[in-house]
């Protein structure tokens, strides 16, 4: 098993909190490692286009389009690398802070760790693996699992059914989304660099001073 934290390097806010996640995963016997993130410096729209993805899917009121692609395309880096392996990887945003170890679980592609992070959401009727119940859709990606196949299926889905990386892992998509409850990570964002300030008001940790940053 590899795990990774997405990290915009040239950025001290995201390098900072990356590496609390770090830590956090250390407590816990978890190497976590730093995965470059991709940046609007990258030019993702067109990153995007070139696999087949349409970048308008991703226009919205809550986000910047292209930061927003952009961290889209960090994930899919992630998908890509582990669909080439055997191993089963952990995905971390850089604000993720763990607080429990990695569950023991056998899931089947991809499975959501962390408390949801902004929003109502349902808890998962069962202790341990359950289907995606928090919402019809992830809670946030800034703490998950996927396994080999699992990496394929979303790369491979994504020209068709992509936008904002949360809302691409839906239960209308891929009906076969789990979960593990208790959750043993949680964001404890301070800032954002993709949200634009009506797509923050949701956001658990949403308070006077939350910055929303350029990536």
């Amino acid at each position: 098993m590899k795990a990774y934290v997405i990290t915009l390097r040239g950025n001290i806010n995201s390098v900072q909190s990356a590496n609390k996640c770090i830590d956090s995963g250390r407590k816990f016997n978890l190497d976590i490692q730093k995965w470059n993130a991709t940046t609007p410096e990258d030019n993702p729209i067109e990153m995007a286009k070139a696999r087949g993805i349409d970048p308008d899917k991703f226009r919205e009121v809550y986000s910047r389009q292209e930061n927003c692609i952009a961290a889209f395309m960090s994930h899919y880096s992630l998908w890509e690398e582990c669909a080439k392996g055997d191993e089963k990887f952990v995905i971390f945003e850089h604000d993720a802070i763990m607080y429990d170890a990695i569950p023991p679980a056998h899931f089947n592609y991809v499975m959501n760790i962390g408390k949801p992070s902004y929003g109502k959401y349902i808890t998962p009727p069962l202790l341990g693996l359950n289907k995606l119940t928090t919402k019809r859709y992830f809670p946030g990606a800034h703490a998950y699992m996927i396994t080999p196949a699992g990496g394929r299926l979303l790369v491979e889905n994504a020209p068709m059914y992509a936008k904002p990386t949360d809302v691409y892992m839906n239960l209308d998509t891929f009906p076969w989304l789990q979960e593990w409850y208790p959750f043993i990570a949680e964001a404890r964002d301070e800032f954002t660099t993709i949200q634009v300030e009506a797509g923050c008001q949701a956001k658990h940790n949403w308070k006077e001073g939350y910055e929303i940053i350029d990536a």
